[in-house]
């Protein structure tokens, strides 16, 4: 069996990876120049930590984590005026950069990678997928799959025009070196907040420093210049960021983007399957995207040899056959299936998450610290937990029964 990935990001690099190893001919094509390093830092943990300890990564995620055990929202002045002190209470967090859990990943795939370019056309007949990419090549494949993002290429040719749910913010991250600030900021995630405005910071290793940006904007247009916006719009907040703003690059060393999330009925049509952040983007600030995105493809991959065993009487074959086209539609409608619900939790958690990094209102702020205050109680960190969504504590332990297959 072939298959054609398009995105070589974390869910697609995922479903490389567990593919290959099912005896699948795998092939990836990214649209962006090169290898997509750095970016902001996220929090991975739940089902994606245990689809990276199945796949043995987790000693050397570990290697390039940068804990974090505190929360420190500080004026602009730099005192803080709460924090939340990050305990055991919570299933174990591996603090990283986006970049390097992709590269990760990435080190153990052997499929080939082909940057700069996408996917211009798909054509499904015969029990395939006719493919041409965007420079001039063609291929010809069992499954086409969209693991290219909230702007999806494969989805448009699939779905026609699905636009995302925007979530009335922009987002912004990069990464500067400055001993200096690096060490002003130290090894805790320290946040400024005013109104409709969050700017964090978290120094990583060799003097570097990562931030992170959120504005409320009603329009989602992108700014002609981002770097520009930014230095506009929190260049007077204080604390380091007139200093860090002035060291702000340019677009792509810059991520600039809106706040969505993507929803849809149908993440498959025939021999075509979305993946990631194509069909199931939980936002930056759910929290969860990466885990969702490895989980997500561990079940896919799943699925897809589950669907070959039963083809072949209980055996797998060496190339992964399927077998007949209702093998492949039940694979991926079982995916969805097992996907799904969990996909609609992490969004809604996120959505409700959001009104508390960029309050829009001062008293917002306000009751936010107070609920930090509450939460450095014996058990407050439950309490502050749910507070945020009914059942929280119980998403953010994301239980793994989603990587189970029903007997």
């Amino acid at each position: 069996m072939r298959a054609l990935i398009c995105g070589a990001g974390i869910a697609g690099l995922t479903l490389a990876w567990h593919l290959e190893r099912a005896g699948w001919e795998v092939e990836l094509v990214e649209r962006a120049p090169g290898f997509r390093d750095g970016g902001y830092m996220i929090d991975f943990y739940g089902p994606g930590l245990e689809v990276a300890d199945r796949m043995g990564l987790r000693s050397r995620l570990f290697d390039v984590r940068h804990p974090v055990d505190e929360i420190r929202y500080v004026d602009r002045d730099g005192r803080q005026t709460s924090r939340l002190i990050l305990t055991s209470t919570l299933d174990e967090v591996v603090s990283l950069l986006r970049g390097d859990l992709a590269r990760t990943i990435g080190d153990d795939v052997r499929a080939p990678i082909t940057y700069g370019t996408s996917v211009e056309a798909a054509e499904q007949t015969g029990g395939g997928v006719s493919v041409r990419l965007t420079d001039g090549t063609s291929r010809e494949v069992d499954l086409l799959v969209g693991a290219d993002g909230t702007g999806s290429r494969v989805r448009e040719l699939a779905f026609g025009d699905v636009a995302p749910r925007y979530l009335g913010h922009h987002v912004a991250a990069y990464v500067l070196t400055d001993a200096e600030l690096s060490r002003r900021v130290g090894t805790r995630y320290q946040l400024r907040t005013e109104p409709g405005l969050m700017a964090g910071a978290y120094a990583l290793r060799d003097d570097r420093l990562a931030l992170l940006f959120l504005r409320r904007e009603p329009d989602p247009a992108i700014p002609a210049d981002p770097a520009a916006s930014l230095r506009r719009h929190f260049g007077g907040l204080g604390w380091i960021l007139p200093d860090a703003l002035e060291r702000c690059p340019s677009p792509p060393a810059l991520y600039y983007d809106r706040v969505t999330q993507v929803e849809m009925e149908r993440w498959h049509r025939g021999r075509i399957v979305l993946l990631g952040d194509a069909c199931q983007a939980v936002s930056l600030f759910a929290g969860h995207g990466a885990s969702m995105a490895m989980a997500a493809a561990w079940v896919l991959a799943d699925e897809l040899t589950a669907s070959g065993e039963r083809a072949t009487g209980g055996h797998r074959t060496p190339n992964g056959e399927l077998g007949a086209d209702g093998e492949l539609a039940g694979a991926l409608e079982r995916y969805q299936q097992r996907m799904a619900p969990v996909i609609a939790d992490v969004q809604g958690f996120g959505r409700r998450f959001l009104q508390w990094m960029a309050p829009s209102s001062r008293w917002r702020i306000v009751a936010r610290d107070l609920m930090f205050r509450l939460a450095a109680l014996p058990g407050g960190e439950r309490l502050f937990v749910n507070s945020l969504s009914p059942g929280g504590h119980d998403l953010i332990r994301s239980s793994s029964t989603v990587l189970e297959r029903d007997a």
